[in-house]
């Protein structure tokens, strides 16, 4: 049971071009994380670099959060966060990851964090393909396989041409729909609302995703690539708007679906949450949640 999602409470929604978001808020004190692009946080290649796992460094003197679902772009081939990982504070890790871009394989060492987030697809198939992983060989490990025709659909549902094949071509999207990034630009320009900590995203009435941090100050360091992200991947503006009962419902039920907790990749501890409905994961530190996100396996 994540006690911190069973007790968290929802707001006024707000609806652009047939996606609404619906604030979140917790109940909770939190210790002192950092989040976000101004996080001094360097993502690099491995020695010899390796698709599945690169290396983060922390030169904060407090803990750093890398979310599961960011984009990493730049290395040898950009690349997108399996996992949530607590940095420590002045420390290294070794970080889970899968290629969001089939088509290139050479470059720089170094990587952007300031990409949106990935596609709620994408980062719904990686996640599941985690959760499995880790009941059978304990790796986190995604079915790359399984990412790269995700991506592809992305790219292709939205008649996107892109050499490499890389999700970060989705940007385009948004230049060539007026609708778009008018939706998005008016939402960053907002921000999220006062002691907002997260989003259950709906596309019309059916509720897709959430995503959940342990303060408002890192939602708001998240804000736009999270906003970006969810906007990018709209094929068709929805019609209608979901309940708040049922935005309740989904938030009691990822709190339930609970099927594993180990120690996280780094500070804190990892919670899969899976379901015949649903999958995610979220991290939980000192008492804290960090970060959750979960997906509805059947929107």
């Amino acid at each position: 049971m994540i006690e911190q999602l069973k007790h968290a409470s929802v707001g006024t929604p707000i609806t652009r071009g047939g996606v609404t978001l619906i604030p979140v808020y917790l109940q909770q004190d939190s210790p002192q994380i950092l989040t976000g692009v101004d996080a001094e946080v360097e993502v690099t290649e491995q020695p010899g670099a390796e698709v599945p796992t690169l290396v983060a460094t922390n030169r904060h003197g407090v803990p750093v959060l890398v979310a599961e679902g960011e984009t990493l772009n730049g290395g040898w081939q950009n690349r997108v966060v399996n996992v949530s990982v607590l940095l420590p504070a002045n420390g290294s890790l070794d970080i889970p990851v899968s290629c969001v871009e089939a088509g290139r394989w050479g470059g720089d060492r170094t990587f952007d964090r300031r990409g949106p987030k990935a596609p709620r697809r994408v980062r719904r198939g990686a996640t599941r393909s985690v959760t499995e992983n880790l009941q059978f060989d304990q790796t986190r490990r995604s079915d790359q396989g399984l990412v790269w025709a995700m991506v592809s659909d992305e790219l292709r549902g939205l008649d996107v041409e892109n050499h490499s094949a890389a999700v970060e071509g989705l940007i385009d999207h948004e230049r060539r729909n007026a609708d778009v990034a008018a939706a998005i630009a008016d939402l960053v320009r907002r921000g999220p609302l006062r002691g907002q900590c997260g989003v259950i995203v709906a596309h019309g009435r059916r509720i897709v995703a959430l995503d959940v941090y342990a303060t408002p100050e890192m939602l708001a360091a998240s804000w736009e690539n999270l906003v970006r992200g969810y906007f990018l991947e709209v094929r068709r503006a929805p019609s209608g708007t979901p309940s708040a009962t049922k935005a309740l419902r989904f938030l009691t039920k990822i709190a339930k679906r609970v099927v594993s907790t180990q120690p996280g990749v780094g500070l804190g501890d990892e919670l899969r949450i899976s379901s015949s409905k649903i999958t995610g994961q979220a991290l939980v530190y000192e008492g804290a949640l960090v970060h959750a996100s979960a997906f509805a396996l059947a929107a």
